[in-house]
Formats: C-alpha cells, structure tokens, sequence
C-alpha cells in the first residue's frame, strides 16, 4: 500500500481539540508523539472543553508530558455531560480559535461518537474549520461505537509505551473506571495496528469524511 504523508516542514501547525481532558491523549497521544517527532518545530495547540479543578490539573501534567515544558493547554470549564446544553457559549470559544489559529491538521472527535459532548465537538469543528484537513479520533468506552476508521498512523513501540505511561500516570482520577487501563488502551492499538499492517504492530485510527490528494 502506498502510503500519504503530511509536508514534511518546521511549521506544522496542528489543533488538537477534545471535550474531555484525558480525550486527546487516549484518541491521538502517539500520533501527536509522532508528528513531534517528525517535525523538529511544530505548533501544537491543545484545548479542552469540560474540566474541572482536579481534572485541570491532570490535564495540564498531561500536556507538560506530551509536549514538554512550557506548554500551555487552553482549558475551559464547562461542565461534563453538558456540552450540548451550553452550545452558544461553546460555539464563541470555537469562533474565536478560528480568528486566532490557521492550523493545517486539526484532531477532533469522531462525528458518530455516541457521547453527546464528543459528538458536538466534532460538529462544531466542521463548522468552523470548513477547508481544512480535520482527522476524527476514536476513544474506547462502554458505549460500544467503534467503527471502520480509513486513516491510519502506524506507532512505534516507544510511541506507545510513552504514551500509556504518560495517560495512566496522569490521569488518576480515571483508574476507577472500568474501561480506564492500560489492557484497553494497547489492545486497539494493536487492532489497529493489524488493520494497517504497521511494522511496529500499532496504529491509531481515525476517520477522514474529506481528503483531497495533490497527485
């Protein structure tokens, strides 16, 4: 298989968006280790939704993790489970990220998301990012919504174990839930990684509704 890859450049710029604080990290942690790696210089811009003060804390560890030093997640305080309710003040936050940022990879949720936060993120970033390369994660959970992703980003296994160590040592608020464990976690990795026939046996998926090639 042949496969695409992102414009190998400094500048980078890429959106990282998730309803939840420990979303981006399960979603798309090893490709956001991945890109970081590829470009020596890349803008990583990370904003969270629904927090609160102990899960703003964990979050804020997290993305110190992933992207070093320094880093400063934008993190907003609406309330989990909620997201729809409070739609209009959700949808400012996401014009004024569109005045603010011009990234050319956004990370996002995946639009058929059975949790009503993750799904109205998703809406919200087609509607205002509408000519931009938008990837759609996916996040394992009781609802059983898993799908057939058709963009795949092969891990190396110092990706994977970096990033498993980085959710499970931050987010401990999480360790109670039944589907919060590293088993979960490294288990559709390697599906994935089946599915893309990675070398390093692990991928995180994702679905691209849109996806124009310059031959």
């Amino acid at each position: 298989m042949i496969a695409l890859e992102l414009p190998r450049t400094d500048k980078l710029d890429v959106l990282c968006l998730g309803a939840h604080c420990d979303d981006i990290e399960i979603g798309c942690g090893g490709t956001i280790l991945h890109l970081l790696k590829r470009s020596p210089k890349p803008s990583v811009h990370w904003v969270v939704f629904c927090s609160n003060r102990e899960r703003r804390a964990e979050c804020e560890k997290s993305a110190e993790r992933f992207l070093g030093k320094g880093s400063k997640p934008r993190i907003f305080e609406f309330r989990d489970g909620f997201l729809p309710y409070n739609g209009g003040a959700v949808k400012e936050q996401f014009e004024e990220l569109k005045r603010e940022l011009k990234p050319d990879l956004i990370l996002t949720h995946f639009r058929n998301d059975r949790h009503q936060d993750h799904r109205l993120v998703c809406e919200l970033t087609w509607n205002t990012w509408r000519d931009h390369m938008i990837w759609e994660y996916e996040i394992p959970k009781y609802d059983g919504d898993l799908g057939a992703p058709n963009l795949f980003v092969p891990l190396g296994e110092d990706e994977v174990e970096t990033k498993l160590r980085h959710v499970i040592e931050c987010y401990g608020s999480q360790h109670s839930r039944q589907w919060f464990d590293r088993e979960t976690l490294l288990g559709l990795l390697r599906l994935r990684g089946v599915e893309a026939n990675a070398p390093g046996r692990y991928a995180e998926a994702f679905y691209t509704p849109k996806l124009v090639v310059d031959p």
